[in-house]
């Protein structure tokens, strides 16, 4: 495992060549979600979050999938503690901040998740205040959302900076994306979406997979969607899942290893432009959070 992780270590200082920005002054926060299951969105939280951490970003993963909490599950970890822990008070956040693969911090959801949605003004305030004490060490918090337009979802990702969106080729992937987007630019006009490819067979396809909703986007939302990157089609992927261990650890020379890495590049060296007026980072999400009503 130490043999791998230098590898991918080795990896990410090629891809340093190009220079990244000062890190963030302030967390941002980031949801990643799909429009619907099975295409290998939490797989690719999980991986895309150790690529950014092999260029020397803090990221936290929290698990914020309702009823299909697998985070810990996709990297062989038995979590001790989760959300349920904390809202109860039993508790702290650092406490419930677990270690996986990579020294990847990560909270796991697990019940405490649905809890999350009842829960009194003072009991949320309180969440508030826990979260904001863990986020001041931390360059991204990555929330994978459950896939599909429930409630907990759409407010999770109406209220973070920006918004993930994993498809695959197959054309319902492609239409439930598009049906997500929809929705939530309708519910939050200036919200920022990214596209990911999964599963495509090359750079040509994932290109035209995202100008398809691009298109659809432009003309019918007026917002503009780019493909911020795809992870290839690799059978080391499964080999992956099925030892419980990321593929950016397991393979980390295979061909969805070397696209996380160069996807997770170009995001970290992106420009940070502050939205004028906007709420951001873990005090703007979760202001917005709490006072955001989806119906």
């Amino acid at each position: 495992m130490s043999d791998q992780a230098q590898s991918l270590r080795q990896m990410a200082s090629s891809l340093d060549k190009y220079r990244l920005p000062p890190r963030n002054r302030q967390a941002k926060i980031i949801t990643i979600t799909s429009g619907k299951g099975g295409v290998g969105k939490s797989n690719f939280t999980l991986n895309f979050a150790l690529a950014l951490q092999s260029f020397g970003r803090k990221v936290l993963v929290f698990d914020a999938d309702i009823g299909m909490a697998n985070i810990d599950v996709l990297m062989g970890a038995n979590s001790q503690y989760n959300l349920l822990h904390l809202l109860k008070r039993e508790k702290s956040i650092d406490e419930i901040i677990q270690t996986g693969v990579g020294g990847l911090p990560y909270i796991a959801g697990g019940s405490g998740l649905s809890e999350l949605f009842t829960l009194s003004d003072n009991d949320l305030n309180y969440f508030a205040e826990e979260v904001e004490k863990m986020a001041a060490d931390m360059d991204y918090i990555l929330f994978d959302t459950g896939a599909g337009l429930s409630k907990e979802n759409l407010k999770f990702i109406t209220s973070a900076d920006e918004c993930l969106v994993v498809t695959t080729p197959e054309p319902t992937s492609l239409t439930d994306a598009y049906a997500l987007i929809k929705v939530v630019s309708g519910l939050q006009k200036d919200t920022v979406f990214k596209i990911i490819v999964n599963r495509a067979d090359n750079d040509n396809e994932a290109r035209q997979v995202a100008d398809k909703i691009a298109l659809v986007a432009k003309r019918f939302l007026e917002i503009e969607i780019p493909l911020l990157g795809h992870i290839s089609d690799d059978t080391h992927v499964m080999q992956a899942v099925k030892r419980q261990v990321p593929f950016m650890v397991a393979f980390p020379g295979c061909a969805a290893s070397r696209d996380v890495l160069n996807l997770a590049h170009r995001f970290a060296a992106m420009p940070q432009i502050p939205q004028s007026g906007a709420l951001s980072g873990i005090k703007g999400f979760m202001q917005k959070w709490l006072r955001r009503s989806v119906h």
